[in-house]
């Protein structure tokens, strides 16, 4: 659980070296990361047991397009917004992400400190965990 001064972030990705940066990353920003999830399936399980404000959620895990639809369920049944992060910006992936999981904004890979910054910021990430 995150304390009400700083928000908490799951990261859902299955190349261990890009979690740990971005676990890196989302300290920096201020973030308690609460897990990171090698499979859609983990993810599931630790959002529902660590409640987190926002997931950084890669697009293919295990060799399938499983990160749009575990966020879009994360969404759905968590009530959490999602930030896509993905090494593929084609035409059919992006198009999938904003049919399933409306208004979640896509970082490409490498993910940059800033523009993640201004991704969590446009979800306003923690406002509604810190009011209940």
């Amino acid at each position: 659980m995150s304390s009400p001064l700083r928000p908490s972030a799951l990261i859902v990705e299955d190349d261990i070296l890009i979690a740990l940066d971005l676990e890196a990353t989302m300290d920096k920003l201020g973030f308690e990361v609460c897990g990171l999830a090698p499979s859609a399936r983990e993810a599931r399980a630790l959002a529902m047991s660590n409640e987190p404000d926002v997931v950084l959620m890669d697009v293919y895990l295990d060799g399938c397009r499983d990160g749009i639809e575990a966020g879009r369920w994360l969404r759905e049944v968590c009530e959490v917004p999602i930030v896509f992060v993905t090494a593929f910006g084609d035409r059919e992936t992006l198009d999938r992400i904003h049919e399933q999981v409306p208004g979640a904004p896509v970082l490409q890979k490498p993910v940059y400190r800033e523009r993640l910054a201004e991704a969590v910021s446009q979800i306003n990430v923690g406002q509604e965990r810190v009011a209940r």
